[in-house]
C-alpha cells in the first residue's frame, strides 16, 4: 500500500490499520478454502477405481518385445483399463498370476476354420483357446466365403470361443464368377470380381489372399491378381498369399507377391513361409535376403511360420498338377483314363513322389473309405498292400481325395525363419475336436510350442520375441490397432501361461492332445479359461476393419 495513493484529509493511520485487520482473517479463510478443497480432491483420489477384473502380480510382457516387468492388469466392460505396478483399484475378482507370465492374447493370422467356426461341435475352437489364441483369420489359402458380411453375421449370431477376422479369399472369388475354369477372365468378369473385392472391403474384411498352387486360384494370372489387389489396397488392406511355388520355384514366386504388393499398392503377407523338399533346403535364406532387400526400399512385406517340419494339405494338390484339376474331381477323373492325358499324369505324380522320399514322406492324415490307412506313409501302405506307393495315390485320387501330412521341411530351415523379427507365429490349423483321423498337431500345439520348445527350451527366440510374433507383430500386419498389447484402452484379449508347463501336447502319432500351461485367457473381457479349464463360453466375435477408401 502506497501513501502517496491519499490525498489530504485522508486518515492514512486508520485506513491501514483497518485493512492490516481484515487481511490476516481473509488468508485465514483462503487458507481454510485450500485446505477443504485439498482434502476434498485427495479423498477423491484416494477411492479406488471400481473393476471386474484384477489380474494380480504376474510377469506382464505386454507384446512389444521389450523386458517383462511384475504388476496387475486391470479389466473392465471389455477394455484393460489399467496396467503397472502400483493401481488404486476395487476388482469384483481377482485372480493371483504371481509367477505366471501376463501377455495380450495370440493373433493366428492363418487359420483354416471358416466353416468350422460355424458347427456346433467346433465353433467353441477350444484347441486354439488352450494354445492362448483370442483371435483367429480365416479366408486363407484363397479359399472361404466371399459374401463377408453374411459370413460375419453368421459368426455374431452363433458366437465363437474366440474372435474372427476374415480375408477375401482370391480362388472362392474367381470360382465364383469364373467357376472351375483355368481361362483368362474377359474385361465383364474381370470387373465383376473387382466390384465383389469392393463389397467385401466395405463389409469389414482385411485383405486378399490367394492359395497359387491350388485350383482355381492357381488359374490366375498375376496382372488378374494385382488388379483385384488394386481394389483391396485402395482400402488399405493387405495381400496374403499361399505363394505358387515353395520349392525350387520359391524365389521366383516371393518375387510375384512382391510386384502384386507394388501393383496394387497393398502391403503383402507370405504365409507358411518355408523351403520345401530337401533338394531347395537353404533357399529359404535367399528369399529372406530378397524380402529384407524390398523391405529397405518401403515396401511392407512380411511373412508368417509354423513351428513344425512338416506342412499339411490334400494329396490331389501335392501330386496333381494343376492343369490335371481343372473342371473340378469328375474332369480330372476322366483325364487319368484319357490315353494322352493319363501318361502325362503319371509322369507328374511319380516324379513328386520321388521327390517326396518315395512316399515315405507323405502321411494319411484322414482318407474316409480306408480308415486303416491314417497314419501310415505311401510305402507302408504300399507294403501292406503288396501294391506300389503310385497304386496308392491313384486309388486315393479315385475315391474322393485325402489329406496328408508331408515331411518336406529342414529343422535348420524351420529356426531360421524364426528367429526373422518381421515372420509371425501362425498355425495353418483348423477348429477341431478329437477323432480318428490324425490331422498335423499344428491345429493343437502351435503358439505353446513356439513358447516352450523354442523359447523356453531351445532358446532360438527369446520369451518376449515368441510372444511379439504371436501378438503385436500379427495385429500390426492386419492393421488391427485395438488388440495385440497390454495396453489401457484396448480390448481385453488376454493370455496367461505357467512359463515352466507351457507346452503342446500333440504330436503327428497323436495329434488331438490339447496344450498345457495355459491357465487364463479373457476374449474381449469375458474369462474363457480359468485354472486351466474352458468355461464353454463363446465370447469371441466377428472383427470387422474399417475401409479407409472414400
Amino acid at each position: 500500500m502506497n501513501p502517496a495513493d491519499y490525498g489530504p484529509g485522508d486518515n492514512v493511520d486508520s485506513d491501514l490499520s483497518t485493512k492490516a485487520d481484515i487481511m490476516p482473517q481473509a488468508c485465514v479463510r483462503f487458507g481454510l478454502l485450500c485446505g477443504a478443497l485439498l482434502t476434498s480432491w485427495l479423498a477423491v483420489a484416494a477411492e479406488p477405481q471400481r473393476v471386474e477384473v484384477l489380474l494380480k502380480g504376474g510377469t506382464l510382457h505386454d507384446g512389444s518385445g521389450g523386458n517383462p516387468v511384475v504388476g496387475d492388469v486391470a479389466i473392465s466392460k471389455g477394455k484393460i483399463v489399467g496396467v503397472g505396478t502400483v493401481m488404486n483399484v476395487d476388482a469384483d475378482w481377482v485372480l493371483d498370476c504371481k509367477g505366471l507370465v501376463v501377455c495380450p492374447g495370440f493373433i493366428d493370422l492363418h487359420n483354416h476354420s471358416d466353416r468350422d467356426i460355424l458347427k456346433p461341435e467346433t465353433r467353441a475352437n477350444l484347441n486354439f483357446l488352450t494354445q492362448g489364441c483370442t483371435t483367429v483369420v480365416t479366408g486363407n489359402c484363397g479359399s472361404g466365403p466371399v459374401d463377408a458380411k453374411d459370413y460375419y453375421d453368421k459368426v455374431d449370431q452363433l458366437g465363437a470361443g474366440t474372435n474372427i477376422a476374415h480375408l477375401l479369399p482370391q480362388g472362392s472369388l474367381r470360382q465364383q464368377v469364373l467357376e472351375m475354369s483355368a481361362r483368362k477372365p474377359s474385361d465383364s468378369e474381370l470387373n465383376r470380381m473387382r466390384e465383389l473385392a469392393d463389397k467385401a472391403m466395405r463389409d469389414g474384411v482385411w485383405g486378399m489372399s490367394s492359395g497359387l498352387i491350388y485350383v482355381p486360384s492357381s488359374y490366375a494370372t498375376t496382372d488378374e491378381i494385382a488388379s483385384i489387389a488394386e481394389v483391396v489396397g485402395r482400402h488399405g488392406g493387405i495381400y496374403a498369399s499361399h505363394i505358387r511355388g515353395e520349392g525350387s520355384g520359391l524365389l521366383q514366386s516371393v518375387d510375384e507377391a512382391i510386384e502384386i504388393g507394388k501393383r496394387g499398392h497393398t502391403p503383402v503377407h507370405i504365409s507358411h513361409f518355408k523351403a520345401s523338399e530337401s533338394a531347395n533346403w537353404g533357399l529359404v535364406r535367399q528369399a529372406v535376403a530378397r524380402i529384407q532387400k524390398a523391405r529397405e526400399a518401403g515396401l511392407k512385406v512380411t511373412a508368417d511360420q509354423y513351428p513344425y517340419n512338416a506342412s499339411s494339405t490334400s494329396l490331389d494338390a501335392t501330386l496333381l498338377p494343376t492343369w490335371a484339376l481343372e473342371g473340378g474331381r469328375d474332369a480330372m477323373l476322366k483325364r487319368l483314363d484319357d490315353p494322352e492325358q493319363g501318361p502325362r499324369i503319371r509322369k507328374v505324380v511319380a516324379d513328386k513322389l520321388q521327390r517326396s522320399a518315395d512316399g515315405t514322406a507323405l502321411r494319411i492324415a484322414r482318407f474316409t473309405p480306408r480308415p486303416k490307412w491314417t497314419g501310415k506313409n505311401l510305402v507302408q501302405i504300399a507294403e501292406a498292400e503288396n501294391k506300389s506307393a503310385i497304386d496308392i495315390a491313384y486309388e486315393v485320387f479315385r475315391n474322393g481325395g485325402a489329406q496328408i501330412v508331408h515331411f518336406s521341411m529342414s529343422e535348420d530351415d524351420v529356426r531360421f525363419v524364426m528367429a526373422v523379427d518381421w515372420v509371425a507365429t501362425a498355425s495353418d490349423g483348423r477348429a477341431f475336436i478329437p477323432g480318428a483321423d490324425q490331422p498335423h498337431p499344428r491345429s493343437y500345439g502351435t503358439f505353446t510350442r513356439k513358447l516352450g520348445y523354442y523359447a523356453l527350451n531351445e532358446n532360438v527366440v527369446s520369451l518376449s520375441q515368441a510372444i511379439r510374433s504371436a501378438t503385436s507383430l500379427p495385429a500390426e500386419i492386419l492393421g488391427m490397432s485395438d488388440r495385440g498389447l497390454l495396453k489401457a484402452g484396448l480390448v481385453a484379449d488376454i493370455a496367461v501361461f505357467d512359463r515352466s508347463e507351457v507346452s503342446d501336447t500333440a504330436t503327428f502319432d497323436e495329434p488331438h492332445r490339447y496344450s498345457r500351461g495355459v491357465k487364463f485367457v479373457f476374449v474381449n473381457g469375458q474369462p474363457a479359461i480359468i485354472h486351466g479349464a474352458p468355461t464353454g463360453g463363446l465370447f469371441g466375435k466377428a472383427l470387422r476393419r474399417t475401409t479407409t477408401a472414400k
